[in-house]
């Protein structure tokens, strides 16, 4: 049964290869209309997901993380609007040279062709994939969790049907069962997958790179750092704490580990301390943090772990040195913020923390395809092969070279 879904998608995609741009741009107008359309089935489907989350006992961070409502189905709709708006790169030259002998040689912008990408909870991820695939030639194999099961197939079947009058609707294929021994089967089959995304926790990631077989991007575990200086300005590190801890605690991009130069210490944790309280943020802190604000003792997993919560490990570092050397060992290469008004310190740790999107006095929430002009992303790249940070248009796509000669022999 996989194998013959896997295989009507891959055919699938070379219909959608051969449309034109403004085809593919027709096919996201009908999705972002159908949603719209639609918003009433897709949000019931939703609420079957949220009451059988609740029921299961999923906490309150998650079952947000699920949740649809209608402000998020206009969300989807607005920025597949805005991918329709970004440049076609299919087809792009990205270099293109003349070798002493008279050939031309073009090296081209070209589809992968089929991408597969494994997701937990979140059921705008369908959208965005099928939107970013869409927009360049690729077919796209989606296998979501089973907390979302219902609000997924509703999503598929909105989009299949809004594309049907232009392209095989094959091009988007869901799989519905949400079992461990269908993922084990799936991250095998190369002769009908270009590209495998996991996108989710650090059990999920460890899995498909233990066990796939397919080339894959790892993507989505976010433990990520802020990092504040002993020179920093300290209403600017607590407004970013705020936000990149509380704002939405169930993403990648929110930070889960604080780091606090031991010399303003004293000054910063009493007042992080009360905000977070007031947040009902729950906060595990180091030797030197329990001695300065009454906060539960961290364990050194704690400051490993990716919460996805209302928790954060706070630890006091000897300086920047400290601090960088600290996040390279714990981090898992998403996003790592210093607030600090020191150049030097700036520029050090944006050049030797080793994550694919570095920050300096600004939130890490902010790690993200939408904020950073690509209209929306496939996931969030933690490597440093083919694509690193937010990947947009351009990270799903390969490139062939094109030459062209007169008659030439070697």
């Amino acid at each position: 049964m996989l194998d013959k879904l896997l295989k009507k998608t891959k055919d699938a995609q070379k219909s959608l290869q051969r449309l034109s741009a403004d085809d593919r741009n027709k096919c996201l107008a009908n999705i972002a209309d159908a949603l719209l359309v639609n918003e009433k089935i897709i949000l019931k489907n939703n609420k079957l997901d949220i009451d059988n989350a609740k029921a299961n006992g999923l906490s309150d961070a998650m079952i947000e993380r699920l949740t649809l409502n209608s402000n998020r189905i206009a969300g989807l709709a607005l920025s597949i609007r805005e991918l329709i708006n970004l440049d076609n790169v299919i087809g792009d030259v990205i270099e293109e040279y003349q070798r002493p002998n008279g050939i031309i040689i073009k090296k081209e912008r070209v589809p992968f062709g089929v991408i597969a990408v494994i997701f937990e909870s979140r059921p705008n991820v369908s959208v965005d994939i099928a939107a970013l695939c869409i927009k360049t030639a690729n077919a796209c194999v989606l296998k979501g969790g089973k907390e979302a099961i219902n609000t997924n197939k509703a999503l598929a079947k909105v989009m299949k049907s809004a594309i049907k009058e232009l392209v095989d609707p094959n091009i988007i294929c869901l799989i519905e069962d949400t079992s461990r021994e269908t993922t084990n089967a799936l991250i095998t089959k190369k002769e009908y997958i270009d590209l495998l995304i996991p996108r989710g926790g650090k059990g999920l990631i460890q899995f498909v790179v233990s066990n796939a077989k397919i080339p894959y991007i790892e993507t989505g575990a976010g433990n990520c750092h802020l990092y504040i200086h002993e020179k920093a300005d300290l209403n600017i590190a607590l407004k970013v704490a705020i936000n990149a801890k509380h704002q939405r605690p169930s993403v990648c991009n929110a930070i889960e580990n604080i780091l606090v130069d031991e010399k303003i210490a004293s000054d910063f944790l009493p007042s992080l301390y009360e905000s977070f309280t007031n947040l009902n943020i729950e906060m595990r802190g180091c030797k030197k943090t329990v001695k300065l604000i009454k906060c539960n003792k961290a364990t050194e997993e704690d400051f490993y772990t990716e919460y996805n919560d209302y928790i954060v490990a706070i630890k006091v570092v000897n300086g920047l040195g400290d601090a960088i050397k600290h996040i390279n060992e714990h981090s898992s290469k998403h996003s790592e913020c210093i607030i600090t008004e020191d150049e030097l310190a700036q520029v050090t740790f944006l050049n030797e923390i080793d994550s694919a999107c570095v920050y300096h006095n600004a939130s890490t929430r902010f790690t993200d395809g939408g904020e950073f002009g690509f209209g929306a992303e496939i996931g969030i790249s933690t490597q440093k092969m083919h694509a690193r940070g937010p990947m947009g248009l351009k990270e799903i796509c390969s490139y062939k070279y094109k030459i062209y000669g007169n008659g030439q022999v070697r």
